[in-house]
């Protein structure tokens, strides 16, 4: 399987005592500004185009929900840059806000399984920004790693892929967009009822209700299953950044790395030539009546009038990867865990409740149901959903569950808040930030810019080169900016 550079970035839900909606641009920025570690405040937008399209043209504007935006009418608000109060971490990580909600974005990784540890140690940053807010502001916070805040609002969890633009846009959208689709059944996050179409008990995917159309580039409103931004952060003739904005936020780190895992694959597929050919009818329909069967058959129409389900849909592409990569130790592991979840759901409820974060949440509700002797109607549920994703270790109800017990411990966590252990383009953006801040004029996830005896220099990084870990012990600028040229 392709070794293929990714990143998440993690809005995450806040609520801070005393506070409402009408605050939230106000409070978000004051927690990443209280992020109490070391860290450079200053991002360079040079290379952002959010209005950017695959497709070869640009939007005029972005939508905009009308329901946040009415919370935002009539207010002042500084720059955008002074809204964002963007702080780079010392493990190349970002944190700041993003539209009323704390972001954090992962240092890039080669390793899904370390990427799963980036984004916890994400979690820990955010949280150790709200107790610093909290000290401060003498107001109880609270922070909440889900997708929904249960009154029609919606935050991302997006995912980031760096493939060649020569793969072009028609095979990415084969495909990726069915694995997009059916992906929920095994990484979803789970949601009590729906807050869109017909009513419905218990969902697998927090996202599905806020999907609207099958394709375009919106992240706000309009959402789509395959987001069309073409914002690469690196060379424009060179690389494509897959911007996946449907999945959600885990709190199981295996249903993290799996979901990155599964993208994965249909990529490294269409880059062989040999991803499976699925023709929707309705993509969106499908990604929502998957959600919502509470049968678990997950039937998907097809053009034509024929009918397959999810499960057949990722057996496809497990096949595919016997045949391309064979024994291939990532994908040979990544399929056969699937594989065995999918015989689980089937045959084996209880361990597949051990590894995906919808059925561990469902099978924690279902239990306090039978002892209230209560049902799907009860009002508290929505409650216990919220607090499943509280990333508090003393108040989350996840800590509460045996399987909250693979979970990294705040050492290791610690560990990768203080430096990336992957020799990825990370690995210079936080010794820059760790030892060179003073001549470190700003930063991005595609270059440096320092400013050396009164003149700007800037190196670029790129996404598919290992950086040789002898960096590390490089404490003069000039030279290792030099060093960091010869990797080109």
């Amino acid at each position: 399987m392709d070794r293929i550079l990714a990143g998440i970035e993690t809005e995450y839900g806040l609520y801070v005592e005393g506070r409402g909606a009408e605050d939230q641009i106000e409070d978000a920025m004051a927690l990443v500004r209280s992020y109490p570690g070391e860290c450079l405040a200053s991002w360079d937008y040079r290379y952002e185009s959010p209005r950017a399209d695959l497709r070869g043209f640009k939007l005029d504007r972005l939508e905009i929900d009308p329901k946040d935006a009415q919370f935002d009418r009539g207010k002042a608000h500084p720059s955008d840059h002074e809204v964002r109060s963007d702080r780079i971490l010392p493990n190349g990580a970002r944190l700041y806000n993003d539209h009323g909600h704390p972001e954090y974005a992962t240092p890039e990784c080669w390793s899904t399984a370390e990427l799963a540890l980036q984004d916890r140690a994400g979690e820990l940053a955010v949280l150790q920004s709200a107790e610093a807010m909290a000290a401060e502001s003498g107001r109880a916070i609270r922070i909440y790693k889900n997708n929904t805040d249960f009154h029609g609002a919606s935050y991302g969890t997006h995912e980031s892929y760096l493939v060649p633009r020569a793969l072009g846009f028609d095979a990415l959208v084969q495909a990726v967009l069915p694995m997009l689709v059916v992906r929920q059944v095994l990484c979803g996050a789970g949601k009590v009822g729906a807050e869109t179409g017909p009513h419905c008990s218990y969902q697998l995917s927090q996202r599905a209700d806020f999907l609207v159309e099958q394709v375009n580039a919106e992240t706000l409103y309009r959402r789509p299953i395959f987001n069309t931004r073409d914002e690469p952060h690196a060379r424009h003739g060179e690389w494509i950044r897959l911007h996946v904005i449907c999945g959600d936020a885990n709190m199981l780190s295996s249903a993290t790395a799996r979901k990155v895992g599964l993208v994965k694959l249909a990529l490294s597929l269409a880059t062989a030539g040999e991803a499976p050919v699925w023709k929707l009818k309705d993509p969106v329909a499908a990604f929502k009546s998957i959600s919502r069967d509470e049968s678990y058959e997950f039937r998907v129409e097809l053009e034509g009038r024929s009918w397959t389900n999810a499960s057949e849909i990722l057996e496809s592409y497990f096949a595919a990867s016997d045949v391309v990569f064979g024994p291939n130790l990532l994908a040979e592991g990544l399929v056969r865990e699937c594989r065995q979840l999918l015989a689980d759901l089937r045959d084996c409820p209880e361990r597949f409740a051990s590894s995906v974060d919808w059925a561990a949440k469902r099978a924690m509700l279902e239990a306090y149901m039978a002892s209230e002797g209560s049902d799907w109607r009860d009002p508290a549920l929505r409650s216990f959903d919220l607090e499943y994703h509280n990333i508090s270790p003393d108040e989350g109800l996840f800590y509460a569950l045996p399987q909250s017990k693979e979970t990294a411990s705040q050492a290791e966590l610690m560990v990768r808040l203080a430096e990336p252990t992957e020799t990825t383009r990370a690995l210079p953006r936080s010794l820059a930030v760790a030892r060179f801040k003073d001549l470190l004029v700003t930063a991005c996830w595609r270059s440096l810019t320092f400013e050396i005896e009164g003149k700007r220099v800037e190196v670029e990084l790129f996404p598919d080169k290992d950086y040789p870990a002898h960096l590390r012990e490089v404490s003069d600028v000039v030279q290792f900016i030099e060093m960091l040229r010869g990797v080109e």
